[in-house]
């Protein structure tokens, strides 16, 4: 099983700009996703903990995903040390959280695995940094907002902050968020619609990821 440092999950991130994230309860579309992303260019994706069966479907995923070695495969909306630990055990390669947790901090920090806990207040951003929050989710990124970060930024210079939740792969969209400073955002339901799963229309995801990140390099240059 592939493993990545946490610099090097960092930069990947950095790299491409985005993330994917998703949840199904069937392994078979969820490995048509993870496929489908992947071909879009995609390097850096997120499953979530979301339904009874995600560890078991996560598990499998992972496997599948050794067809790409340079593939890293992170598990989002994990809530307490205890899951952490069980992801961490099951080869995530970082932990995503939707909340700030300290005992989360911990954990990742003893099984050398990038933490990203989810912020919503700069006290909370502050907090994560001193835990060791390399990079820190804002969430939820819709309700916040391009202005927050934009405002934020100056008063803790150096964050490296990643949006989720409600971010849509259009350019005036992924613009501001950019513009504002954010390293990498988080997409979910606006980049891997409920059409494309139930059509299973992998050609059309692939295509979609191939246009977010063109659009996110030629924001970035």
């Amino acid at each position: 099983m592939a493993t990545f440092s946490i610099d090097s999950i960092q930069q990947a991130m950095r790299s491409s700009g985005m993330i994917p994230v998703f949840y199904h309860a069937d392994v078979e579309t969820a490995k048509g996703v993870l496929d489908a992303c992947y071909k879009g260019g995609v390097r850096v994706f997120e499953f979530t903990n979301r339904g009874e069966n995600a560890f078991q479907v996560f598990t499998q995923l992972l496997k599948h995903a050794e067809q790409y070695p340079d593939l890293m495969m992170g598990i989002g909306t994990i809530m307490s040390g205890e899951v952490t630990q069980k992801f961490c055990d099951a080869g995530a390669h970082f932990i995503v959280s939707p909340i700030l947790k300290s005992e989360m901090a911990t954990v990742c920090a003893k099984n050398n695995k990038l933490w990203i806990p989810g912020c919503a207040t700069l006290t909370e951003i502050v907090t994560a940094k001193d835990l060791g929050a390399k990079v820190i989710k804002i969430f939820p990124g819709s309700v916040l907002g391009p202005g927050f970060v934009s405002s934020i930024m100056p008063v803790v210079p150096g964050l490296q902050l990643m949006p989720t939740g409600g971010v849509e792969p259009t350019e005036a969209n992924l613009s501001a968020w950019f513009k504002a400073g954010v390293i990498c955002v988080g997409m979910g339901s606006q980049l891997i619609s409920k059409d494309v799963i139930e059509t299973k229309n992998w050609t059309k995801l692939e295509q979609g990821v191939k246009d977010a990140l063109a659009i996110i390099k030629a924001i970035k240059k």
